[in-house]
């Protein structure tokens, strides 16, 4: 332990020397100088000396509190040194432009130290937050499916299974199992989205893509609860191609028309091509409307559904609304360059529209 105090005692001596030697040589040299001249001017060796002297001691006392405080900074920065935070902290008042300099640069890392450890808190506390919500959330379709189960199994030991009325039974059953399962996998789905967009970097592939392709294959989907819920659709083809990320986007009309799903009690849910705005700042090429005549959305909640985790009064009747899927829709379509807008009247229905600009490529 000795040993390492004098080595970096030492090491600190050598540094100071190093840098502020230059500075005792010149008073040095410039006493030299004025001796020698006083020599030839007859002045006499004892008053020279003694002036010598008088600068020796002047040099050697500013010399000694530069390095005490030399060393002092040498071991706080040691100490402290990767602790950014503190270290704008522990420099004192600048004493030159260089310090005053070398302190911003630390107070700019430090302001970014500790922005990037709070937004790293805040992520993980969102994502705490959602997963909990999360969990809670597909024990239900978990537990409705293990009830069916054990109906299924109750009806099969009472023989009862045979002729119109079992088949019936069966096929109800089985219809109700496969939607608790296609709940499972949506909220699985969900959960996998929320993660990958919320790492650093977001797996986006940008290409020419066919609406029509995208929208069938989710709309296919979600065949069994259009035939469940009774609701029609329908859908006019685009015959449009767009550059977007497929799966991406067809993650956003998954959810919007899951929603409208799940917010239609009757009536039907229509998916065709809407008008560009041309009152809108940027030129727009194309719009896909997804229409429903379900209950609506409440003014006062509109402008705030697209808020991470805000349900508003809709999802607090559901009490299963996440207030996470409307939230990754416009956050996807706006890193993939896409306009979002969501039109609602309560009781009359529900219209998103995705917007496609002009000049994309």
């Amino acid at each position: 332990m000795q040993k390492a105090n004098a080595g970096w005692q030492i090491k600190c001596a050598v540094s100071y020397i190093r840098t502020y030697g230059w500075w005792m040589l010149s008073v040095l040299f410039c006493g030299i100088v004025m001796s020698v001249f006083m020599l030839m001017n007859g002045v006499a060796v004892d008053e020279i000396l003694y002036g010598m002297l008088l600068c020796a001691v002047f040099v050697f006392g500013v010399s000694a509190v530069r390095f005490y405080r030399y060393r002092r900074k040498y071991l706080n920065i040691k100490e402290l040194g990767y602790l950014v935070s503190a270290a704008a902290q522990i420099q004192g008042k600048p004493e030159n432009v260089l310090d005053e300099a070398y302190l911003s640069i630390i107070k700019e890392i430090s302001d970014e130290k500790c922005e990037l450890e709070n937004n790293a808190i805040r992520r993980e506390r969102d994502l705490m937050e959602y997963y909990t919500m999360w969990v809670h959330q597909i024990k239900t379709p978990i537990a409705a499916l293990k009830l069916l189960v054990q109906e299924d199994e109750a009806w099969d030991t009472a023989g009862d299974d045979e002729g119109s009325q079992g088949q019936l039974y069966q096929e109800e059953r089985r219809n109700e199992e496969l939607q608790e399962l296609f709940r499972i996998e949506q909220y699985v789905e969900m959960a996998l989205q929320y993660m990958r967009f919320s790492s650093e970097t977001t797996d986006f592939v940008l290409r020419r893509i066919d609406l029509d392709s995208v929208i069938r294959e989710e709309v296919h989907k979600y065949a069994r609860q259009f035939v469940s819920k009774k609701i029609s659709l329908r859908y006019d083809a685009l015959n449009k191609s767009v550059i977007s990320d497929e799966k991406w986007l067809g993650f956003v009309i998954e959810q919007l028309l899951s929603n409208a799903i799940k917010y239609t009690k009757k009536g039907s849910i229509t998916i065709e091509a809407g008008a560009p705005d041309k009152s809108e700042g940027q030129e727009e090429d194309f719009r896909i409307v997804i229409a429903d005549t379900g209950i609506g959305i409440r003014a006062e909640d509109l402008p705030r559904i697209c808020e991470k985790g805000y349900t508003g009064y809709n999802g607090h009747a559901d009490k299963q609304s996440t207030g996470i899927g409307l939230y990754l829709c416009s956050r996807i379509l706006r890193k993939l360059g896409h306009g979002f807008s969501i039109s609602s009247e309560e009781g009359k229905g529900t219209v998103a529209e995705i917007i496609f600009y002009k000049n994309e490529e």
